[in-house]
């Protein structure tokens, strides 16, 4: 399925619950679609958001809600059914928002183009953590509720990993040769996978952050924009050439070629709330919905019995530190006791 969104698109989200699909535009519009298998998709909802562009996107309580953050260093959230504004939180970041990211059903994470990495109660509307960590824009997060820990990756080419309990940059790795642009949690929470902008995927482990444990360069030279895990052992990247690939992980190689976006590159990539469909977008104004099993149809027998190969050594201890940056405390603000379901207005 393709939706021609008129405009380019930043980033997408599916609905928890729902077959709808969110997409964020470089217009500052918000844009709200049901699609079903056997129909072409309807807009349903359409809002401009944001003065600036929309960079970012995501459904929040239960579904009920969408928050999204722009270069206008707001972060709006929108009633899904009403396309009314239930809150605006102005200067939530000092730079433009670039990714926001959903921890729980009441937390989410938003990071910007000066470093800074914020989580936000949604229910209160504060800001529960501050973490300057980064030099250059938050290219992507990913959150692991078990430890409770932020990973975050950036232009500056590091990754970082927050400690929400005790506000702190528990883990900052040295500098890459090149920017940092995605990051997935796999191997049962063992290894962390970032993309970069030449194309390498980097592999770290839990609880040694200062350096790539390995590397994998099949998909040089083109930048891995977009990561999804697929199980613990494969994950699907959209890549600049526009293609999008699925890659097992130690054993390290592309397992095979499961769709092309276009020509441009990938920008985002995003399973449905059943995972039987895979939403993309790129520097394109089309996004296209893929039907995931006829996606991997064949890549079974492709991947092959290689679980003991893919065995690791590596210490799976989750909470070494590993030399910690220079600045290492977040700023952390008062938390409201009052226990409001998020925007009561709803």
């Amino acid at each position: 399925m393709e939706i021609n969104l008129g405009s380019l698109p930043f980033d997408i989200d599916f609905h928890p619950s729902d077959h709808l699909l969110s997409a964020a535009l470089i217009t500052g519009d918000l844009l709200l679609y049901r699609y079903t298998a056997d129909s072409t998709p309807q807009r349903v909802l359409e809002v401009h958001a944001h003065t600036e562009s929309c960079r970012a996107v995501r459904f929040i309580n239960d579904g009920r809600a969408i928050v999204s953050g722009s270069p206008d260093c707001s972060i709006l959230a929108t009633d899904v059914e009403t396309g009314s504004a239930i809150a605006r939180l102005e200067d939530a970041h000092e730079d433009a928002i670039n990714k926001i990211i959903s921890l729980t059903n009441s937390t989410i994470a938003s990071g910007d183009d000066g470093g800074c990495i914020k989580v936000w109660d949604t229910r209160q509307r504060t800001c529960t953590n501050s973490f300057k960590v980064h030099e250059e824009y938050i290219s992507d997060m990913t959150f692991t509720s078990d430890s409770m820990k932020l990973l975050g990756t950036s232009g500056d080419g590091t990754l970082s990993v927050c400690n929400l309990r005790r506000n702190k940059v528990q883990s900052q790795s040295e500098f890459s040769e090149d920017e940092l642009l995605s990051v997935v949690i796999m191997k049962n929470g063992r290894k962390v996978v970032c993309g970069s902008q030449t194309g390498t995927l980097l592999l770290y482990s839990w609880g040694y952050f200062k350096d790539c444990s390995d590397r994998f360069v099949d998909l040089s030279p083109n930048s891995v924009d977009a990561l999804l895990k697929l199980d613990e052992d494969r994950i699907i990247t959209g890549s600049e050439n526009g293609l999008i690939n699925l890659v097992n992980i130690l054993p390290n190689r592309i397992v095979q070629p499961i769709a092309e976006h276009s020509e441009y590159p990938v920008e985002r990539l995003a399973f449905s709330h059943d995972r039987k469909f895979l939403g993309s977008i790129a520097h394109d104004p089309v996004m296209k919905i893929w039907d995931l099993e006829d996606l991997l149809q064949g890549s079974e027998n492709n991947t092959g019995s290689q679980a003991a190969a893919a065995e690791d050594s590596d210490d799976s201890e989750m909470d070494v530190d590993v030399n910690p940056p220079k600045s290492t405390k977040g700023s952390k603000t008062k938390n409201s006791s009052t226990d409001n379901s998020f925007f009561s207005d709803l």
